[in-house]
């Protein structure tokens, strides 16, 4: 790791993880096939190509084959992998339901985190870790995000690939929930272990100052001995301290996407605006549910991110959807779309709009208005609202010589029809 200093490469006096498989594959970077170029309500269309990149895939070959491109080059990463809890976490795809009913919800499959053994788990946090590692820019930083299954061990291979003095800070990323233990206190943290590549790292301190507490303001104001003579800018506030509290997603109804072990959106916008500035790079290779790209490009930073699981990739397209910052959607060549022509659809083309009749539950559907066979350019797209089972099936757009629509339902089907449009009629596919 040649970023480290000679008297950390060797690492001599620090303790090492071992286990008996542990190594580094080398890179083995993935085919990546071009999916889409999604235009939010159709900004930037047809002249911009996206910076930002979303992929669907196993991310350790998503990471080798952006290594010739991005090496050095990423100014924030955010993981939040797989905790090592060994559950199958469900994702939630109904609307209106009773959040106290749980056995009446509507699921599908989130994501799976089980292992075979810790050994397997660290093998694939460690050769992950230090690809990202690689990537990540001389003045960048690394935040990494687990709980009390795996962090400790996870803080040791980081000493190893980033050196156990560019450790900045141990976050505490505490909240409140009903918890079934009895037998212990209830466990109402996460840790988050951020790392820095170099002493020139990014850290916006006044990007994420906070009001000092009232009682904290009104013992400065009732006594000139209050804090020892050291009387600090009020009006400017303070840099928040290492333990953090923000409410569990469970709880903010407004940003609930449904995918199981979603992180807030404030959380996040503090990591990024005290890590990275306007137009940096941000990148997250465990996306989930999309809330990292999805701030990031909501305060002005571009973004590269990925996710093995389908669910999650539609979700986080639904999010950048809603960000209105264009993207590129990029798959693996062993995670491709299996598109197929959608039953009992109807679509009406007029010169100004496309509008669809199905019986179909869509989650979201979206048009390429001059289809060239090859690639999807999502011009304007509909989703279903977050709250209610509602989705719109007209579109205002201008429609060329070819019309390719593409719909997924809520169980994660996917159709694409292909349409020639024929002035004043209706289509039936």
């Amino acid at each position: 790791f040649p970023w480290l200093r000679n008297e950390r490469r060797d690492s001599l006096l620090m303790p090492h993880i071992t286990w008996p498989d542990k190594h580094l594959r080398e890179p083995a970077p993935a085919s990546l096939q071009l999916d889409s170029l999604v235009y939010p309500q159709g900004q930037g269309y047809p002249n911009i190509r996206p910076e930002n990149r979303l992929f669907q895939g196993d991310n350790f070959a998503i990471l080798s084959a952006l290594l010739p491109e991005y090496e050095g080059k990423v100014n924030l990463i955010y993981a939040d992998p797989p905790f090592f809890t060994n559950r199958k976490y469900p994702a939630r795809i109904g609307r209106g339901e009773d959040s106290r009913k749980p056995q009446d919800w509507q699921l599908t499959d989130g994501y799976h985190d089980h292992w075979e053994s810790l050994d397997e788990y660290l093998q694939f946090l460690y050769e992950r870790l230090a690809l990202m590692a690689r990537l990540l820019a001389p003045n960048g930083t690394m935040y990494l995000h687990l709980d009390w299954h795996a962090d400790a061990y996870a803080r040791l291979l980081l000493d190893e690939l980033l050196g156990p003095d560019n450790l900045l800070n141990e976050i505490i990323w505490t909240y409140h929930g009903p918890s079934p233990i009895r037998r212990a206190f209830n466990r109402k943290h996460d840790t988050i272990l951020a790392y820095i590549k170099g002493d020139g790292y990014t850290f916006n301190a006044d990007a994420v100052r906070e009001p000092y507490n009232p009682s904290t303001v009104n013992t400065f104001k009732s006594s000139p001995k209050a804090g020892f003579g050291k009387v600090p800018d009020l009006e400017r506030g303070k840099v928040p301290e290492d333990w953090w509290y923000f409410p569990v997603v469970a709880r903010l109804h407004n940003e609930r996407t449904g995918y199981p072990t979603q992180k807030p959106e404030a959380m996040l916008e503090r990591i990024i605006l005290a890590s990275s500035n306007p137009g940096d790079l941000v990148a997250d290779f465990f996306c989930g549910s999309g809330t990292t790209p999805a701030v990031a490009a909501r305060l002005g930073r571009r973004f590269i991110a990925s996710d093995a699981a389908s669910h999650a990739i539609q979700t986080t397209r639904k999010r950048l959807t809603v960000s209105g910052a264009a993207f590129s959607l990029e798959r693996d060549s062993i995670s491709p779309a299996a598109w197929t022509k959608p039953p009992r659809t109807k679509v009406h083309i007029t010169p100004t709009s496309v509008a669809l009749e199905t019986h179909l539950q869509l989650d979201s559907w979206e048009v390429d208005p001059d289809w060239d066979g090859e690639t999807f350019r999502s011009v304007a797209q509909a989703i279903r609202s977050a709250r209610r089972d509602e989705i719109s099936f007209e579109l205002g757009i201008k429609s060329g010589r070819r019309v390719c629509i593409r719909l997924v339902t809520v169980e994660g089907k996917k159709y694409q029809l292909d349409v020639q449009p024929i002035a004043d009629a209706a289509n039936r596919l």
